[in-house]
This record gives structure tokens, C-alpha cells and sequence, in this order.
């Protein structure tokens, strides 16, 4: 019994999944707020862009 303690122990395989699952999480957050960041100003270029050409100049 002891001995398959000791070997649960020492098996590391589910703390690298774990750390691999953590690292994907981390790089999907940071791609989300970036491409909301980058969204967010290419909304506001547009509607500027939008409002310049809908100008009728009176």
C-alpha cells in the first residue's frame, strides 16, 4: 500500500496538465482583451469614417 503512495507521490503527469491548462487559460485571456481592445477602436475609426462621409456639407 505504501508503495503505491509513494508512487502517486511522484507522478507529476496531472500538475504539468494542470500548468498547461493554466498557461492556455492565461493566452486566451489575453487574446480576448486584445482583440476587444482592438475592435473597440476599429468600432470608433469606422463611425468616424462613417459620419465624415455621410457629411452633406450645408
Amino acid at each position: 500500500m505504501s508503495a503505491i503512495f509513494a508512487r502517486f507521490m511522484k507522478d507529476e503527469s496531472g500538475a504539468t496538465a494542470i500548468e498547461y491548462g493554466l498557461i492556455a487559460a492565461l493566452i486566451s485571456v489575453a487574446l480576448i482583451t486584445g482583440a476587444t481592445a482592438l475592435g473597440t477602436k476599429l468600432n470608433a475609426q469606422f463611425n468616424a469614417l462613417s459620419t465624415k462621409l455621410n457629411y452633406t456639407g450645408s
